[in-house]
């Protein structure tokens, strides 16, 4: 994935979006409002993941050791993972990056999710977490940039997007996986405008 570079003056490399380093290199006498960005962040994050906490609680425990035909995982591990990337941009605001190596050891740490219930508590609490952070006002942990295992150079705002269409694709795999294997109907599902302006792909594959 590329990211966006501005150079000011032959002089002044700005990679990724860092709306303050900007404002200083081009001397604009602007301010940075955020608050529209993050209202729409936390909406979309309590509806996505509120989505997914129910659709997981809909499953029962005896499914989770499956194995998923489209990736080397359990159905287990998948749900942990889609709230645990969201959480992993989330924890990424007091780090100094989100690299690879930090998601594989964050991963790794939510084996102890074994049950539904538990699944079903973690991605609560992630989601409250977000919420929480993105309703804080908190421009400084906004729009700090982080060397990232995706996307490159990004603001905690562009990673908790990236993390926001990650969590949408899997729940609509998620959804697949109860209609067309575990002959579960999703109750409550989320909607189209729930989904809105989240960018995903129209027709998924079930390997990504």
């Amino acid at each position: 994935m590329s990211v966006p570079v501005t150079i000011v003056n032959n002089a002044v490399v700005i990679t990724g979006y860092d709306p303050k380093r900007l404002i200083a290199a081009l001397k604009l006498n602007v301010a940075v409002d955020l608050s529209a960005k993050t209202d729409w962040l936390a909406d979309k994050y309590d509806r996505i993941l509120g989505a997914i906490g129910r659709a997981t609680r809909q499953l029962p425990d005896s499914v989770l050791a499956q194995d998923l035909s489209w990736r080397r995982q359990t159905i287990r591990s998948f749900i942990a993972h889609i709230s645990g990337d969201a959480e992993l941009a989330w924890l990424s605001r007091n780090r100094a990056t989100a690299s690879f190596e930090q998601m594989i050891a964050h991963f790794d740490g939510l084996r102890h999710l074994t049950t539904v219930d538990e699944l079903f508590g973690y991605s609560e609490s992630v989601r409250a977490n977000i919420i929480q952070f993105l309703n804080s006002g908190d421009t400084d942990a906004f729009s700090r940039i982080v060397p990232a295992y995706k996307g490159g150079d990004v603001t905690i705002l562009e990673l908790l997007n990236f993390s926001l269409r990650h969590a949408t694709h899997h729940l609509k795999q998620l959804y697949w996986l109860m209609d067309n294997s575990l002959s579960i109907a999703p109750e409550n599902p989320a909607t189209r405008e729930d989904m809105a302006g989240i960018f995903t792909p129209a027709k998924f594959e079930m390997e990504s």
